[in-house]
């Protein structure tokens, strides 16, 4: 009591947590929980079954159960286990330990495009902030006192390290929401359940694991966390419990101390998981369009832009299909007014089109994407994206040919198609290089030559020929015979105008041009001269 009194006149607060709840184990089977085995995945199946195999205990773990019992087929697949990191690498080939903050096991399946990661993680023992090493910094600035650290606070009871590992029990009052704290074993299809996880699933509630507030003050990130299941489940009924909801907004002052790369990617979630509109209603509807992240600021404001928002409809549709997305379309799209309004303004400056835009897309790379990506590949990825859009308007010569071979033409061309598709520029642009995309060499290149034609003819009828009047005679004159010389006009091709830009629209003032005379390479016979002019 006196520490307490004390501290209290000092100023500090304590960071000595209640005795977490752990529950009672529940083993639930399959008449009960509803699992359909068939949508497990074979390669999280073989993660448990060669864990298990070697002795250890190991069971499909958080959202994609979560996902399986409410008949989803999950995206990604967690695996918990009470081996420790180097025991779960040494039982596959193709296994890489990540991370310092939490040290996890990544079992990857295949190559290229087509691989499949299955995250493997330690179960993890409770400890409180009174048994963590205390760190005077925070997660941007502690690293080097981390070092050697297996379990750290630092004082306001942010979790910076955690790997001490414990027994299941403490592994499941350590995950955040009781729909994601559940263990599911594949072989027996039995359910094990310490916070009522399978209740709340049925009752269609999200609700955190003991107290919300100071679980968002151990990790801030929970509070994104809270917004993005939400807006997931929302569809299929879920409402965040009132008491977790509660402290969301209070809580929100305490992402300013969360590493910008780390928001970058929750932001990223938040947007690329098939949930991209809901999760922006979602923000909206709990009062928190504003302050998480300064880009989602920007994303929220202008979701209801035409472009935009058929950017995000776009990208929830591509998921769904099972197509893949990438961070570097979306943002381009969302940030494309400003590089369009500052390409615009510095044309009208009279700058020319392809400084002027490399100088408006630095300027957004500047004042709203900065250092967290900018200037890796998500930005040189927008970067493309953006620089090809005035090339979709050539359609004549070699440049359809040579821009349809580039990498980033399909991510642009698709840019291009919402550009068209919201009224920003004509549908028959993108109709046509879509055509273009899907033809052969020979039917290109009848495309390519109906182009040229038409903008010839196009121009012909926008440039009236304009033909000189004839020169006053005296009536006992003679009249002499026309000559290329004399009729200059009718001897021009019909694709050019009939005067260069600055000449005078008729010939009446303008000074006939003399006709200069063509030297011969040699004499004719006789003597003389030869000339193609007129005798």
């Amino acid at each position: 009591m006196i520490k307490k009194f004390i501290d209290r006149l000092l100023g500090k607060t304590s960071t000595k947590s209640k005795k977490p709840q752990f529950g009672k184990r529940e083993e639930v089977g399959a008449a009960v929980h509803g699992i359909d085995p068939k949508l497990v995945d074979e390669r999280a199946l073989n993660v448990v079954r060669t864990l298990k195999n070697a002795g250890f205990e190991a069971y499909v773990v958080g959202g994609a159960v979560r996902d399986l019992m409410v008949g989803l087929a999950p995206k990604d697949f967690d695996v918990a286990t009470n081996a420790t990191p180097e025991q779960v690498k040494g039982l596959f080939r193709r296994a890489f330990i990540i991370g310092r903050r939490f040290r996890i096991v990544h079992v990857v399946y295949g190559r290229g495009r087509e691989h499949e990661v299955i995250e493997v993680s330690t179960f993890r023992a409770y400890m409180d902030n009174a048994a963590a090493e205390q760190v005077a910094g925070n997660e941007k600035t502690s690293k080097s006192e981390l070092a050697g650290m297996k379990h750290a606070v630092d004082s306001t009871g942010r979790v910076l390290r955690d790997n001490v590992w414990g027994p299941q029990e403490e592994d499941a009052v350590r995950r955040d929401f009781t729909i994601n704290a559940m263990y599911y074993d594949p072989e027996t299809q039995i359910v094990v359940d310490y916070h009522h996880g399978i209740k709340d699933s049925k009752d269609r509630v999200i609700r955190m694991i003991g107290d919300p507030a100071t679980r968002y003050r151990e990790d801030p990130v929970r509070i994104i966390r809270a917004v993005r299941f939400a807006a997931k489940l929302s569809g299929l009924g879920f409402k965040l419990e009132a008491k977790t909801a509660a402290p969301l907004i209070k809580s929100q002052e305490l992402l300013a101390e969360v590493p910008q790369s780390r928001l970058f990617d929750e932001m990223l979630k938040l947007l690329q998981t098939g949930h991209a509109l809901a999760s922006i209603e979602q923000l909206k509807a709990l009062g928190m369009a504003r302050g998480i992240y300064p880009l989602l600021d920007v994303v929220v404001q202008r979701a209801e832009q035409a472009f935009v928002k058929a950017a995000l409809r776009d990208t929830d549709r591509r998921v769904s299909e099972g197509k893949p997305v990438v961070a570097s379309f979306l943002l381009a799209c969302v940030l494309w007014a400003d590089v369009r309004d500052g390409w615009a303004k510095r044309i009208n400056e009279r700058q020319h089109a392809h400084p002027a835009l490399q100088d408006a897309i630095e300027d957004v790379f500047n004042s709203h994407i900065g250092d967290v990506s900018g200037r890796g590949k998500l930005g040189g990825d927008m970067r493309e994206i953006w620089m090809m859009q005035p090339r979709f308007e050539k359609r004549v010569g070699s440049a359809p040919f040579g821009l349809v071979e580039q990498a980033r033409f399909r991510a642009a061309f698709d840019f291009m198609r919402l550009r068209a598709e919201t009224g920003e520029i004509d549908e028959v642009l993108a109709d046509w290089w879509q055509e273009f995309s899907l033809a052969d060499d020979n039917l290109r290149q009848d495309m390519v030559d109906q182009v040229r034609e038409e903008q010839q003819q196009q121009q012909r009828q926008r440039v009236p020929r304009v033909h000189k009047a004839p020169a006053a005679r005296d009536a006992g004159s003679v009249v002499r015979e026309a000559t290329p010389a004399a009729d200059a006009d009718h001897t021009r091709p019909d694709s050019l105008p009939a005067f260069a830009p600055g000449e005078p629209a008729t010939g009446v003032d303008a000074p006939k041009k003399r006709r200069r005379r063509r030297r011969s390479n040699g004499p004719r016979e006789g003597g003389e001269p030869t000339s193609d002019a007129g005798v």
